[in-house]
């Protein structure tokens, strides 16, 4: 077999799980589950991918099916509770629903879980990538429905979620050892933090 055809066929088998997701991604964004969306995001996704041609990205990192089983659970719920939240937003004639640029900077992303993260922050109504900034790993969304700090703060805590059942999933064995050690050590933290306030009840209780 010539160097070059094997070369190619590496390539194309290296592509498939990426072209899976691009067409997949063809399919939420026209929400058309039928044969011919299945049939228009294949070519949609081989033209993109043979036109508008990148290196190629070697998808060699850990896949867990459990963690991407939950994954597409709990985005389906959350596909489905943004659509019910906005709806309420927009019908809710006592007031603006409010709106903010929020800044979130990613911990375990490479170029790959960061394009996972956009997208699903993306897909979720409600928030809509607007920038990302790939050397300091920021993603900046418009986001509805925010008004208070406290609301910013959550909004981005439920992102950096999104992230870590990513890494969880498709990440790579180094993204998932250091998401373990945070796990970990936020663990160590709370259970030290429960421990201090344990210690320091009977004192306040003296007399």
């Amino acid at each position: 077999m010539p160097t070059e055809y094997r070369r190619l066929l590496r390539d194309l088998l290296l592509q498939v799980p990426f072209l899976l997701w691009l067409v997949l991604l063809w399919m939420l964004l026209w929400q058309q589950f039928t044969p011919l969306a299945v049939v228009t995001g294949i070519v949609a996704s081989v033209f993109v991918t043979r036109v508008f041609r990148l290196p190629t990205v070697e998808l060699l990192g850990r896949i867990n099916l459990w963690y991407s089983l939950v994954f597409i659970v709990l985005f389906l719920a959350a596909v489905v509770r943004g659509a019910i939240s906005v709806t309420v937003q927009v019908f809710d004639f006592r007031r603006q629903p409010g709106a903010a640029i929020v800044g979130v900077p990613l911990r375990y992303a490479d170029d790959i879980v960061t394009t996972h993260v956009a997208v699903t922050a993306s897909l979720i109504p409600g928030s809509l990538v607007v920038e990302s900034d790939r050397d300091r790993r920021i993603l900046y969304l418009h986001v509805i429905g925010v008004r208070t700090r406290a609301d910013v703060d959550r909004f981005r805590a439920e992102v950096l979620r999104w992230e870590r059942r990513i890494v969880r999933a498709v990440g790579t064995p180094e993204q998932y050892a250091v998401l373990r050690a945070d796990l970990a050590a936020e663990v160590r933290g709370a259970r030290a933090g429960q421990g201090s306030a344990g210690g320091s009840a009977p004192k306040g209780g003296r007399r």
